[in-house]
């Protein structure tokens, strides 16, 4: 079945009027490469099944189906070599407020909440917004390698108060799949320091290269997965971010119960919608996702090929996810090149700051092949003079 990546989505002035946060932030001569989400229809078969559920007419409170619950314990069989239970799921709203439930769940005030930058910028605030103690170590940029994991700057970051650790993989906003290496002395480490971990592994079904697969943190150390909460979504894959429908993992049922009891009131019932999108999704949404990753590898080439050109700038080409990560710290545009990018090229991207590095811009390139030329040559024109 073939599928439109190609056709511009007016996504701005939409019949019916519809607000993007994407789109609607700036000015209508802007071109937003920002926020995290795609510039594509959902696939087909979630469509459908969405209309299929409005024109059922009633949208009371709703349960989670067991025909989605074991549609994932399928995909994650099929697709991560992780044979997970119907009972070790527990869906809610986001992948960001189940950052937050974890902290409150497995942290008492004022304990250590670790993580490692550049990184998404929610998991900076986490610690701060529950009364925790915010705690960070730097990736390590090499430049034959790209980033890496510093294990022995994350060890160093670690303090006798030090209780959880927020852990992305594939990683955002650098694209980097970890390597087993690195993936092995986190294990070590994180036992060695008896630490509970959250595995945010929103981007796993979302690897570029070749043949590459995902191996959840917790089937790649199962003695890790006591301690362990992996958090999955439909959201980033599928282009459903709207629907706030994620799901979190945890096979240990005192972990699970405390997880259960510390998101309590604090969250809504499942969303109804966002339920039936995200069984369709990973019930019949594999031939769109293999389309999807077509597209984003040669909008990754386009966008390797002309940051060549232009001076003062690198990127390690991300492995995974639709979201590119460019150092400008040489690029001329002073200490805000996002600022100056957006004044001068009316381009969008998101500032390095709010990730913990500044002077870096995260670019997303899950968006159509003309709108990310015209941007790129927007782009271009300021960083070639």
């Amino acid at each position: 079945m073939a599928f439109d990546f190609a056709t511009p989505i007016d996504r701005r002035h939409p019949e019916g009027g519809w607000p993007s946060q994407k789109w609607h932030r700036y000015d209508d001569d802007v071109l937003p490469l920002w926020v995290a989400d795609m510039d594509f229809h959902s696939p087909p078969s979630v469509v459908e099944a969405l209309h299929r559920r409005v024109d059922h007419g009633v949208y009371g409170y709703g349960e989670v189906p067991t025909t989605l619950k074991q549609t994932l314990c399928d995909w994650s069989a099929a697709h991560y070599g992780w044979r997970i239970q119907p009972e070790w799921q527990q869906w809610l709203p986001g992948v960001v407020p189940a950052l937050h439930f974890a902290s409150l769940a497995l942290t008492q005030p004022g304990d250590g909440v670790l993580t490692v930058t550049p990184i998404y910028p929610p998991f900076l605030d986490v610690a701060e917004r529950t009364g925790r103690l915010p705690q960070q170590a730097s990736m390590v940029l090499t430049e034959a390698d790209g980033w890496q994991l510093d294990l022995d700057a994350l060890e160093a970051a670690i303090t006798p108060k030090t209780r959880l650790l927020l852990w992305c993989q594939p990683h955002n906003p650098t694209g980097r799949v970890w390597r087993e290496s690195e993936l092995a002395g986190l294990a070590a480490l994180v036992e060695r320091h008896d630490l509970y971990v959250v595995s945010d592994e929103l981007h796993c079904d979302l690897l570029l290269d070749e043949g590459a697969s995902h191996r959840p943190l917790a089937a790649a150390f199962p003695e890790l997965a006591a301690r362990t909460i992996t958090l999955w979504a439909p959201s980033k894959t599928f282009n459903l971010a709207g629907l706030t429908t994620a799901c979190a993992v945890i096979p240990d049922s005192a972990l699970r119960e405390r997880f259960a009891r510390a998101s309590k009131g604090l969250q809504p019932d499942g969303n109804v919608l966002g339920l039936v999108a995200a069984e369709a999704a990973y019930r019949e949404g594999e031939p769109w996702r293999q389309a999807l990753l077509s597209v984003l590898r040669g909008h990754r080439e386009r966008l390797v090929e002309k940051i060549a050109e232009w001076p003062g700038v690198t990127m390690h080409a991300p492995e995974s996810t639709y979201l590119a990560w460019l150092d400008m710290r040489e690029a001329g545009l002073g200490e805000a090149p996002h600022k100056a990018l957006l004044k001068q090229a009316r381009v969008a991207l998101s500032d390095g700051a709010v990730f913990g590095h500044p002077g870096f811009v995260r670019l997303n390139f899950g968006t159509t092949a003309a709108q990310l030329d015209t941007a790129l040559a927007r782009m271009g024109q300021v960083l070639k003079r």
